[in-house]
């Protein structure tokens, strides 16, 4: 099974984005999805953008995921 993060992508740089996930921002690789653009929203793998997805569709993950975070070690958020 794999499990992937929602990001927003702030910039793009060749290869790479930079990307925001949940308030850290850090470079992924692009190579799976070349049609991306600032401000989409894409489900991150191993360090690399797998897919775009709809803003809606990532908000609701990013709330799944800070659920899952604040169960398991407490509030982060």
């Amino acid at each position: 099974m794999c499990i992937g993060v929602p990001a927003k992508v702030i910039t793009l740089e060749e290869q790479r984005a930079l990307v925001d996930v949940m308030g850290s921002k850090m470079y992924v690789g692009i190579l799976f999805v070349p049609d991306v653009k600032a401000d989409d929203y894409v489900l991150l793998h191993a360090g690399q953008a797998m897919t775009i997805i709809d803003e809606a569709y990532a908000n609701e993950s990013l709330e799944e995921w800070r659920n899952v975070l604040n169960v398991k070690h407490g509030p982060v958020f």
